[in-house]
């Protein structure tokens, strides 16, 4: 018995019923069908071709296209919600722009938005980096002034910017690109920095708004994600059982710290904690540890300073941290006290600082004020 047959309604030619495709109330071939519809990426929806109000890679339905996407208004790449930047020109954010379009258009300013995210670039050996974040305030969330600390460390390629920050009163963070320990001590003019924020008349330490958070990328703990949970279970667990001398170290309020940098809770085992921290049960970025970064974590425990010596010293307690979470089993760790710890510091700096706030096994010295 011959098989019945029909014509699709798009080209017009005769097929076999059994390859007949319905939709919209019309008969369709394999081919048109597949050509002319299109099944909307987030509710499945299949709609005609013609109206995909997203693009070739991502179908989209009218109704979804509203809730979820957008466009740039520059490049007109189709761009997720939580993927559309906005200007700082652009309050009611009403004019969004793709990560290329909103990096053409902020790279002429000097102080960028706070979700300005360049490229990274990476300085020095690695995989060990250092990203600094240094707030400053009190003198102004002025571009002329930002323009001249850039000019400081930006002579010859860019190693720093500057970024816009909702915390601060009258200030702004400077952000440097991953550097490896001896870039950030050697390479990067910190000392010519901090004197150049302090004759603009900025503060950090006195301010009582500002915070120096390092970033240490992931990858200095591991290879694999094993082995860098490992680590940073370390991290955290030297945190907790050291808690009051990082407290010391860090000049913060333990008000501060509830506020911008909580701790986690000790427990028995390194893991434990990190297990913890997994499960969501603190402050989200607001930690001590901060982990919710893809390539690195954040060390946002520090009070802001622009006395070089603290902000150095800062460094190399964190490169320190790093040696003993990386190098010593959870037993060895477990028992290493404070006083040995800091007897293996050795970096001159370091030592002073720990010397001035009587965290050192030795007699303290006289300490400078904090700016």
């Amino acid at each position: 018995m011959k098989e019945e047959t029909y014509v699709c309604a798009i080209c017009g030619r005769e097929y076999l019923i059994s390859q007949r495709e319905e939709f919209d109330g019309q008969f369709l071939c394999p081919r048109c069908f597949a050509e002319e519809t299109v099944t909307c990426h987030v509710c499945g929806e299949r709609i005609w071709t013609d109206d995909n109000a997203g693009n070739s890679d991502t179908p989209l339905c009218e109704r979804c296209y509203d809730r979820y996407y957008t466009n740039c208004v520059r490049c007109g790449e189709l761009l997720h919600n939580d993927e559309a930047y906005y200007d700082r020109d652009d309050p009611d954010e009403e004019e969004p722009l793709c990560h290329a379009c909103y990096t053409r258009t902020a790279g002429d300013r000097a102080i960028q938005d706070y979700c300005y995210k360049p490229e990274p670039i990476f300085y020095g050996d690695g995989p060990r980096f250092f990203g600094v974040e240094l707030e400053i305030d009190g003198a102004g969330e002025y571009g002329s002034n930002a323009k001249k600390l850039l000019r400081i460390a930006n002579e010859e390629e860019e190693r720093i910017y500057c970024k816009h920050d909702g915390s601060l009163e009258e200030g702004f963070e400077i952000v440097t690109h991953p550097m490896s320990l001896s870039y950030q001590l050697q390479q990067i003019p910190w000392e010519q920095i901090c004197k150049g924020a302090v004759d603009l008349g900025y503060t950090s330490h006195q301010a009582g708004t500002c915070g120096l958070h390092v970033h240490v990328s992931r990858l200095a703990f591991g290879e694999t994600e094993e082995q860098q949970d490992t680590a940073i279970a370390r991290v955290l667990y030297f945190f907790e059982k050291h808690w009051e001398e990082l407290l010391k170290f860090s000049r913060r309020t333990q008000h501060q710290l509830d506020q911008w940098a909580s701790r986690y809770g000790y427990k028995e085992q390194p893991m434990e904690i990190l297990d913890h921290a997994k499960k969501g049960y603190h402050g989200g970025r607001y930690t001590c540890v901060n982990l919710t970064n893809r390539d690195t974590i954040e060390f946002r425990m520090f009070r802001g300073t622009l006395k070089y010596n603290t902000l150095i010293a800062t460094l190399q307690l964190v490169d320190r941290i790093c040696d003993v979470a990386i190098y010593l089993s959870d037993d060895e760790l477990k028992a290493l006290s404070w006083t040995s710890f800091v007897s293996g510091c050795q970096a001159p700096e370091l030592v002073r600082y720990l010397k001035e706030r009587r965290l050192y096994v030795n007699e303290p010295v006289m300490a400078e004020v904090e700016v």
